[in-house]
């Protein structure tokens, strides 16, 4: 790899890290919490 794309892929990492963080902060966690139960819930039969 060059300077350029490991620079690139630096700046991409640090990016999705603040992201995802900030995600978590807002409450993101939850909601996609909720949806995974929900859609494993409807897969068994359940609901």
């Amino acid at each position: 790899m060059n300077k350029k794309n490991t620079a690139i892929t630096v700046i991409t990492l640090i990016l999705a890290i603040v992201l995802i963080i900030a995600g978590i902060y807002d409450g993101g966690y939850n909601d996609v919490k909720n949806k995974a139960i929900r859609i494993c819930y409807e897969c068994i039969g359940i609901g």
